[in-house]
C-alpha cells in the first residue's frame, strides 16, 4: 500500500468519477486507474463499485476511506512540521552554562537569538562545567559553555573556545585595597568567601593560592554565584570572581590580579557523535555573531578577550 494509492483512492471517492479525480490531481486516467487496481488487489478486495457507470464504494471503500484521509492528514502534518523545524520556525534548544556566564553575557545573546526565532523554545540549565559535562554526555544538552581545561576524556566531547576572560579580586567598598592590583600572596591575610566544592572558581583559586605557598583562609563558603557577592556586598570577606559578573554591582570593587593572575577560558560544548539540530545550530551562529558585534563596537565585558 502506497501514500500515491490512498491518495488516488480518497480523490476518487469524493468526485465518484475516474476521470474527474485525474484531471483533479494532474494525472493521465489510465494510470489512476491502474494504481486503484493494485490498491485493490493488496487489499483482497474491490473498493468501487463501477455498475452502469455510476461509481459507488464497496463496504471495504467504505472501511477504508475515514482511514486513508487520517493517513494522508498524519502525513500533511509530518511533512509540515519538519519543514518548521528545518526552517526554524519551530524547536527547541537545551543551553547549559554556568551561572557567571548568564548572569553576565547570555541574557542579551539570548534576547538576540529570541527576536530572530520566536518559535524555537529555550531551555536553560545552570551548573558547573562537570555537571554540563555529564549532561551532554546523557544527552540532555545540545550545547553548553564550559570552563577549560575539562576534567572529561570523553572523546565524544568536542569543544571551541570563543572567549578569555580575567579573574578579579572582588572587595567591599568598606574594605577594598588601596593598590591597583593584588598578588596571589596578596590573598593569604585575606578572609575569602569561597564557592561550593566542585566549583571551578573554588578549584582554581585554591590551585593558585596553594601554588603561592598557602593555603586559603575561609570567611564563609559553599555559596553559589550570587551568594558569593552578595556575602562580599555584607562585608564577609573578598572572593575571586569572573570580571563580567560584576556589572550592576555598584558596592563592590574589582582589583586586577598582577601578572600572571588568574585568567579562564570560556568554550562551547557539543557531542560530534550526534548531529545538532538546525535550531542548535542556528543559536551556535547567533552566539558568536554577538560576541564578534559586541568586540567591534567594544562591549565585550571589561577583561573579556574573544577568542574564535
Amino acid at each position: 500500500m502506497q501514500l500515491q494509492q490512498l491518495s488516488y483512492f480518497v480523490a476518487v471517492a469524493e468526485v465518484r468519477h475516474f476521470t474527474q479525480a485525474a484531471e483533479k490531481l494532474r494525472v493521465a486516467q489510465p494510470s489512476l486507474s491502474k494504481q486503484i487496481r493494485t490498491l485493490e488487489a493488496e487489499l483482497g478486495a474491490p473498493l468501487f463499485s463501477r455498475a452502469r457507470g455510476n461509481i459507488t464504494l464497496t463496504p471495504a471503500g467504505e472501511a477504508l476511506l475515514p482511514l486513508a484521509r487520517r493517513i494522508l492528514a498524519d502525513v500533511e502534518t509530518a511533512r509540515r512540521e519538519i519543514q518548521d523545524l528545518t526552517g526554524l520556525r519551530r524547536g527547541r534548544v537545551r543551553l547549559g552554562a554556568t551561572p557567571s556566564l548568564f548572569a553576565g553575557l547570555l541574557a542579551d545573546a539570548l534576547m538576540r537569538f529570541r527576536t530572530r526565532y520566536p518559535g524555537i523554545e529555550l531551555r536553560v540549565e545552570e551548573g558547573g562545567s562537570r555537571d554540563l559535562v555529564r549532561d551532554l554526555a546523557r544527552g540532555q544538552l545540545d550545547l553548553a559553555l564550559i570552563i577549560l581545561p575539562l576534567q572529561s576524556t570523553d572523546p565524544a566531547l568536542e569543544t571551541t573556545p570563543i572567549l578569555r576572560e580575567d579573574l578579579v579580586v572582588v572587595s567591599p567598598h568598606t574594605d577594598a585595597p588601596e593598590r591597583s592590583s593584588l598578588r596571589i600572596e596578596d590573598l593569604r591575610s585575606r578572609p575569602l568567601v569561597m564557592f561550593r566544592r566542585g566549583y571551578d572558581l573554588r578549584e582554581a583559586t585554591q590551585a593558585a593560592c596553594r601554588q603561592a605557598g598557602f593555603e586559603p583562609r575561609f570567611a564563609v563558603e559553599g555559596g553559589e554565584m550570587d551568594a558569593v557577592l552578595r556575602f562580599v556586598e555584607a562585608g564577609m570577606g573578598s572572593a575571586v570572581v569572573p570580571s563580567m559578573v560584576l556589572a550592576g554591582r555598584p558596592g563592590l570593587v574589582a582589583t586586577p590580579l598582577a601578572r600572571p593572575g588568574l585568567q579562564r577560558t570560556i568554550a562551547l560544548a557539543h557531542r560530534k557523535d550526534v548531529d545538532p539540530t538546525h535550531a542548535a545550530r542556528a543559536f551556535r551562529e547567533t552566539l558568536l555573531g554577538f560576541l564578534r558585534d559586541a568586540e567591534a563596537d567594544a562591549a565585550l565585558p571589561p577583561g573579556v578577550t574573544r577568542l574564535d
